[in-house]
């Protein structure tokens, strides 16, 4: 009988999921923690802490710890971690897991150590640590171990990570600061400049979640929008369209654009024409931005298409290869 319990984590700047072998994604929250700034003391986690943001009173923070993809704040990652990974064991479980952690394609090894510490700290018996472009395509059951090239685009809330694989590696690889979170700042800032409307980034995503395209549409969709006017301080409310957000989205949209094309661009002929006859595969909450396949094929000529429950790819890939250790033992970057 094997005690020990294995868990797989995609520990994202903006959700944080959690698999379990044999009963699949038990934890699909945000990485967000509520600290008393007073005492210092760790509130709330998850979807309370989110309920948070913006509502709580000066001596209460709803934070983040991961920023851009890695942690910047690692006593609150661990807190968080250590909340996750109880909340994924039965109450009675006295052994520690066995936990298997996604990491951005360009972590530092300072970081990766951070990232084994805190886990361990916060809990678990091993800490394993994979690459999320290496687990997106897990997850999207491309077969990385073929001697075929394969291109997969992750982009989440902090980064981009685009990434060829071949022969269960990374052959090359771009991450790029540029995601899901700096799409709702234009979102913020477009509504400030245009419309002199403060808004929130609840609301900013809702906006991006609802209207947005990343390419311009013709049959327009349209929201209205309440926010507080920064000349009166009062509240208002205002429609918005889906092109005008496109516009307000295009340079961040761009450099998620030229990290594919960079990758493309370093990526050996031999391989270049199995990407051509396999297009690209986009993983990530933020590739299901409405049209974002249409606007990359545009842009490489490379047909792209949205990996099936695309939010879900690295969480269910670190659920395969904690099944199958040994198969995916050369992926691994590090272990503790």
């Amino acid at each position: 009988m094997i005690f020990t319990k294995k868990l797989g984590i995609d520990l994202g700047t903006a959700n944080t999921l959690v698999f379990v072998p044999g009963q699949g994604i038990v934890i699909n929250e945000p990485s967000v923690v509520a600290i008393s700034e007073q005492d210092n003391r760790i509130l709330a986690v998850g979807v309370e802490a989110k309920e948070m943001i913006g509502k709580t009173p000066d001596h209460i923070v709803a934070y983040r710890p991961m920023r851009d993809g890695v942690i910047a704040d690692y006593r609150v990652t661990e807190a968080m971690l250590r909340y996750f990974i109880n909340k994924a064991l039965p109450k009675w479980n006295i052994f520690k897991p066995d936990v298997l952690i996604s990491v951005p394609a360009g972590i530092t090894s300072t970081e990766r150590r951070a990232v084994i510490e805190s886990a361990v700290r916060a809990g678990a018996k091993n800490a394993y640590l994979m690459k999320e472009p290496i687990l997106s395509a897990i997850g999207a059951g491309i077969p990385i171990y073929e001697s075929k090239g394969n291109v997969v685009v992750d982009i989440g809330g902090g980064t981009t990570d685009v990434a060829v694989i071949s022969l269960g590696s990374i052959v090359t690889c771009k991450s790029v600061k540029s995601a899901g979170d700096k799409l709702d700042q234009s979102i913020i800032d477009y509504m400030k400049r245009t419309y002199n409307l403060a808004i929130g980034e609840k609301t900013a995503e809702r906006i991006k979640q609802t209207i947005a395209s990343a390419v311009p549409m013709e049959e327009e969709l349209s929201l209205i929008v309440k926010g507080r006017d920064y000349v009166e301080g009062l509240p208002k409310s205002i429609e918005i369209k889906t092109n005008e957000i496109c516009s307000a989205m295009e340079p961040e949209l761009n450099k998620m654009v030229n990290a594919i094309k960079d990758v493309l661009s370093d990526t050996a002929p031999e391989l270049a024409s199995d990407i051509i006859d396999h297009g690209i595969i986009m993983t990530g909450g933020t590739s299901q931005l409405r049209n974002l396949p249409e606007l990359v094929y545009r842009k490489t000529g490379v047909k792209a298409r949205l990996a099936d429950e695309a939010l879900y790819c690295v969480a269910k890939g670190t659920g395969e290869a904690l099944a199958h250790l040994d198969v995916y033992k050369k992926t691994l970057i590090s272990k503790h």
